[in-house]
Order: structure tokens, then sequence, then C-alpha cells
């Protein structure tokens, strides 16, 4: 152990003669620690709100989704069917159909994105846990399953063969629209089922069988606008990725269900980063109490300080005991901040002691990152402000006491 660490720790141990100085250190390893504490805390508390507010958007997400690369619609061949159904990689895959369309009944309609899904869908997506009312669609069928918020606004029952529901789409080509007939096709069709995952799925999907969406459009057999895939369990999603994009080749895009939300991943990852900063600057004014506690201490410890430097002990050693105190009391006051904040989030993950409403607590998730990520904002600040705090002395101060 070196001689100005030895030093560094009497000193933290010991109390000074003079209980003012005694008091700044206490508020300021106090000050630390609260510090530390509530950044964890935060940090678990953005974490869990992440996760929670993904769990809604990515239940109808799959593992991988081929998208056209161009423009709306791709044909999938037989020999790229035959290659998919060989690759041992995908346990499910599901042909996809997706336009807009509108949705009358009565006098009300809705602009929507109908999504035309085949047999498979169910097992790719686990699309049943979020059927709030009713069930899901037969594929032999013009059935339907529409968003909470499409069925609220166009007052859509569930099996209601007194209303029928049309499903309107403008037809491709050119030239001047002579009716309205001849601009549209239209298919009549039946709501069996309504689905809740969030407000803005809520309001823009509703689900229909392929082979209605493909009849709708006019579409070529096997003509679709994506597939999607769910991968086996312990398949490594890169090599399934390189795989599927060797079969589709360029005429299709892959993304992962990250890259399927990236604009949702975005907002999120810029919320914690910008909470992560105003409490790491709510740190850097919480350290200025340890600068002041150490130039305290120096004054306080001048005859101490002489002493050490008549009998050889140099300026950059003592300045090194101070720098080794401060680098102290803040990395012992970051760990016992980091013991609080987790006792902290373990009580709310277990007895819920503060809930968003009634019947849903505040959701936090434990990371093992974000310790590391504290500890390192805890000790780098600990340092800088040991080492500002240190080169305060001086040959003269040491010296002329």
């Amino acid at each position: 152990m070196s001689f100005s660490l030895y030093i560094a720790k009497r000193y933290l141990r010991s109390k000074s003669t003079n209980n003012a100085i005694n008091f700044i250190t206490y508020i300021a390893i106090t000050g630390i620690i609260l510090g530390a504490a509530s950044l964890f805390i935060v940090l678990s508390g953005f974490a869990g709100l992440k996760d929670f507010t993904l769990q809604f958007s990515s239940v109808v997400d799959p593992d991988l989704k081929a998208e056209t690369a161009t423009g709306k619609s791709f044909i999938l061949t037989d020999d790229e069917i035959n290659k998919l159904d060989a690759l041992d990689d995908i346990a499910y895959y599901s042909k996809i159909i997706e336009e807009r369309v509108i949705i009358t009944l009565d006098d009300k309609n809705a602009l929507v994105t109908i999504k035309g899904v085949d047999e498979h869908f169910q097992k790719v997506v686990n699309i049943d846990s979020v059927i709030d009312h009713g069930s899901w669609l037969d594929q032999k069928s013009n059935e339907i399953v529409v968003g909470w918020g499409i069925a609220n606004s166009l007052s859509i029952g569930i099996l209601d063969f007194s209303k029928a529901i049309n499903v309107y789409v403008p037809k491709p080509g050119k030239g001047q629209i002579t009716s309205a007939k001849n601009a549209f096709n239209a298919a009549k069709a039946v709501n069996v089922g309504v689905f809740f995952i969030n407000e803005s799925l809520n309001d823009l999907y509703t689900f229909a069988p392929i082979d209605m969406v493909t009849t709708l459009l006019n579409y070529k057999p096997n003509q679709i606008s994506s597939i999607e895939f769910k991968l086996k369990d312990g398949i490594v999603e890169t090599e399934a990725r390189a795989k599927i994009q060797a079969i589709l080749g360029n005429k299709v895009i892959i993304k992962n269900r990250a890259q399927l939300n990236d604009a949702l991943y975005k907002m999120l990852n810029t919320e914690n980063l910008v909470v992560y900063l105003i409490f790491t600057l709510v740190l850097i004014i919480a350290f200025f109490n340890i600068i002041g506690s150490l130039i305290m201490m120096m004054l306080d410890k001048k005859s101490s300080l002489s002493t050490l430097f008549n009998i050889g002990a140099t300026v950059q050693d003592i300045r090194k005991i101070f720098f080794f105190q401060g680098s102290l009391m803040s990395i012992i006051g970051g760990v016992i901040g980091l013991g609080v904040a987790l006792i902290v989030t373990m009580l709310q993950k277990t007895f819920s002691l503060v809930m968003i409403t009634p019947s849903l607590a505040y959701p936090v998730n434990i990371k093992v990152e974000n310790f590391f990520i504290v500890f390192f904002t805890i000790s780098v600040l600990g340092i800088i402000a040991s080492k500002i705090a240190s080169v305060r002395i001086t040959k003269s101060l040491v010296q002329n006491y």
C-alpha cells in the first residue's frame, strides 16, 4: 500500500476537530449516495417503461420481416417457397398483403390498413393474446378482425349480420373516373373479433384472410407485400437473416423486431439519454460539496501536512492523499447508493409501492449495465472533483505553516 493511500484512508476514517468540516463531509457523502441511488432508480424505471411499451407493439411483430424493396408488392415464386420450406432456421412463416382501404358501415367510414394474412399467421405472432372480444378469423371466409379504435369509431359489432361492412380500395389504372363503381373494388365483410394492442395500432389495422385481400386488390397468386418469419429457438438471427436474404434476393429488405419499431426505439433511447444527462448534471452539482469538503480539510490539517512535508513527503505525495481521499469518498458513496437503489427497486418489483393506475404498478427493470453506468459515472466525477481539489495543495501551503 502506498504512503499517500494509507494516509488518505486514515483521514477518511478519522473525524476532524472542527464540527463544521465533519458536517460538510457528511453532506457531501450523503449527496453522492442519494445521487447514485436516484440515477440508478430512474434508469431502472425507464428500462421498465421501455419494456412495458415495447411489449404492446412487439406482440404482433415477427422475429424477421421481409418487405418489398420497391413498389407495393413482389412475386414469391414456387422455387423460393420450396427453399423457404426447407430452411431449418425457420419455424413458421406467413405471407402478408397490406394496403390502405376504406371501410364503411352505414353512414360512417374510416381509412385503415388492411392486412391480409394466411393460416400460419397465428403461429408466427401471438395474435390470439390481443383479441379483446370475439375470435380470430376463418381463412375460407370474408371475416375480418378490427382494432378497438376502428370498432369504436364505426360502431362495429361482432357477428352483426344485419349491417353490412363494406371494404373499398381504388382500382389501379389511368384516365378519368366516370363513376364510383368503376373507381373502386369492393368486398363485403363480417367482423368476428376486436383486438387491443395500443392506440396507434388499434386505429390503424384490420386483419383479413389473404385470399379475400388478393381478390380485392386483383393480385396474382403469390403476389404479396411481405413475409413474416418466426425463427426456431436457439437460432442466430444474423445467420437466419443472411440465408433468407440469399433465397429472396434484392427484391426484399429484411428487418428484425427492433428495426420494425426503429422510431419507437429511438424515442425511448433519446428520453433515456436526456434523463441520464439531467441526473448527471445534478450529480456534478453534488460533487462541488466533495471539492469544498476536501479544501476545508486541507486547511484544517495544515499542521499535519507541514509535518509530512518536513519528514520527506513531496507536494505530489500530499496531493495524492487528498486525491485518494476524494476518490474513496466517491466510490464508497456510489456503492452505498447502488445498494440503497437496489433495495428500493426490489421492493417496487415485489410489493408495487408506486402505482400508475389502481391495477398497474410502475414497471422497473434491474439491468446489470445500469450498475456499471452509475458506478462509472460516479467514479469519473469523483476522480475529476478530487483532482480539482488536490491541485490546491502547493508548496507554500505546506511549507509556511
